[in-house]
């Protein structure tokens, strides 16, 4: 098997165990493009999630700067060799891509390729992306891997080796991405039903207001002409029902509608996300912020989601009846605390048991925007969930 830096059983060990740790679609794809790329000593990875059109609803690239891939442009369509690899289904090992008679060319700003590598990666009979490499890099005495150099011509720098490696990761990703898939449809599913059950309290208490309006508009429609003083009154409250029923409306507008981080920051996304749970479940859930300036947006979607994370395992694992959220200002970042009174539980045994999957996602997430998070519970007495992170 190839001997460059990225080789050897704990490196293998080590990309697999990354592609488990993540329990979201775009970071296993993230994770299994980065390990691939490493693994193979190779310039450039991407990986692509076809959709129903012809097209790719996702597709994460490695080796390729920002600048580069917006450069680039659109996400490229299911033609040439990366059709072959999901409509053929078969491994690609080609010497130089561009003299491929399926080469169909790309952008002016896309890198140039020569070396290729790719595999479809299958979930049972079903294709669920493809996984592929270019230009193998050369290792040169344990050193770290140079540019590609001059190779015989007609032959490809990935090997037999390169390619069984790359099947074995391809089965994993498989895996990791149907798992990340089942976790983020199950989260789903979470929010509708939370959604619903938020939908039919709203649904009742705007009915009941605009049951007892009606009542009071008829009232005052009687008392016109025999208590013109008494159907004013009657008015005035109608006044005020219709404004209440107004509230109640605006409230579900504003509650239903689902939290944009971007548009609305991450003040007024955390704190609409907690006026929801607190609606839907019969544990009170508060939220306050203080001082925290705008973030760079990785901090802020890290503390959304490890919030998120953790309000969920707060409200449907520990038996809580109070849940309190805080965001404060720390320095030139921001320090979150997601405090529970529920069972508790001991840190130390969940490690060693391996349970969790939540924890091993909230830390990902803390060491991916270099923060810190910070674990205390105890068998009985609550849970306290703590994320800081830096400022820009």
């Amino acid at each position: 098997m190839n001997q460059g830096p990225g080789s050897g059983l704990a490196a293998v060990s080590s990309a697999l165990l990354a592609m488990s740790r993540h329990l979201e679609v775009r970071d296993v794809l993230k994770t299994i493009v980065a390990s691939a790329r490493e693994l193979l000593d190779a310039q450039y990875a991407a990986l692509g999630v076809p959709d129903d059109h012809g097209g790719f609803a996702q597709f994460v690239v490695d080796g390729v700067s920002d600048e580069q891939w917006k450069a680039i442009g659109p996400l490229p369509r299911q033609h040439g060799i990366l059709a072959a690899m999901l409509h053929e289904a078969r491994p690609e090992r080609l010497a130089d891509v561009r003299k491929d008679p399926r080469f169909e060319g790309w952008p002016s700003a896309h890198p140039d390729m020569s070396d290729f590598l790719g595999l479809p990666i299958r979930d049972g009979d079903e294709i669920i992306g493809a996984l592929f490499l270019a230009n193998k890099l050369r290792s040169v005495g344990g050193h770290p891997p140079h540019p590609p150099s001059p190779k015989p011509e007609g032959v490809c720098g990935f090997t037999a080796e390169d390619e069984e490696l790359l099947g074995i990761l391809a089965q994993h990703a498989a895996i990791a991405l149907t798992n990340a898939r089942l976790y983020e449809r199950s989260r789903e599913l979470t929010i509708a039903e939370e959604r619903s059950r938020l939908a039919h309290e709203l649904h009742d208490a705007v009915s009941q207001k605009l049951f007892s309006l009606r009542l009071t508009a008829q009232a005052a429609a009687a008392l016109v002409d025999r208590d013109p003083s008494r159907a004013k009154g009657e008015l005035q409250q109608v006044a005020a029902l219709a404004a209440e029923a107004a509230d109640e409306l605006r409230a579900a507008v504003v509650e239903l509608r689902p939290a944009a981080l971007d548009e609305d920051g991450l003040l007024a996304t955390l704190r609409t996300h907690v006026q929801v749970l607190d609606r839907a479940h019969s544990a009170r859930v508060t939220f306050e912020g203080r001082g925290v300036r705008a973030l760079p947006a990785a901090q802020e979607e890290a503390l959304l989601r490890v919030a998120q994370e953790a309000l969920h395992n707060a409200l449907r694992h520990s038996g809580a009846d109070t849940v309190d959220v805080t965001l404060d200002r720390c320095g030139t970042g921001a320090v979150l605390r997601v405090m529970d009174n529920g069972g508790g539980f001991d840190p130390k045994t969940v490690r060693r048991a391996g349970r969790h999957l939540g924890l091993v996602s909230m830390r990902d997430r803390a060491s991916g925007v270099g923060g810190t998070l910070s674990v205390e519970s105890a068998p009985g007495k609550g849970t306290t969930i703590e994320l800081e992170v830096p400022g820009g």
